[in-house]
């Protein structure tokens, strides 16, 4: 009896078994911190008088933009595609035009996203 019992002590079990669930853990972790977040194309109209020269991408809720997306200005008249890196369901789009006012709108991220930017769209300058 005194040998079954001392083999259902498992003493010598227990840290391969922390070592297996450490390891576990850490591979878990590392994919998900490897993983990148979908693409997001957002074609951009711009129908209105005024050259875009920033675009700006955040949240649908926050204030917090992101990097000018554009390389160089979208001219009146003409449009673009921006490609992102983005995983929310909807992406405030925030454009800033040749007088420095701000020009925003919050799109649908499902399907194609695209943005016309007409001489009504509402501009933020400030005032």
């Amino acid at each position: 009896m005194k040998n079954f019992h001392r083999s259902l002590r498992p003493a010598r079990i227990y840290p391969a078994l922390i070592i297996v669930a450490v390891i576990s853990l850490l591979g878990v972790l590392a994919s998900h911190s490897s993983a990148t977040a979908p693409a997001l194309t957002i074609s951009v109209v711009n129908n209105s008088e005024k050259e875009i020269r920033h675009l700006f991408l955040a949240a649908a809720a926050s204030d917090n933009w992101g990097d000018d997306q554009l390389s160089e200005a979208i001219t009146a008249g003409t449009s673009r595609s921006i490609n992102a890196d983005w995983s929310d369901s909807s992406v405030k789009v925030v454009a800033e035009d040749e007088d420095g006012c701000f020009l925003t709108a919050t799109l649908d991220t499902a399907g194609t996203t695209t943005w016309t930017i007409t001489n009504s769209t509402p501009r933020n300058c400030g005032n």
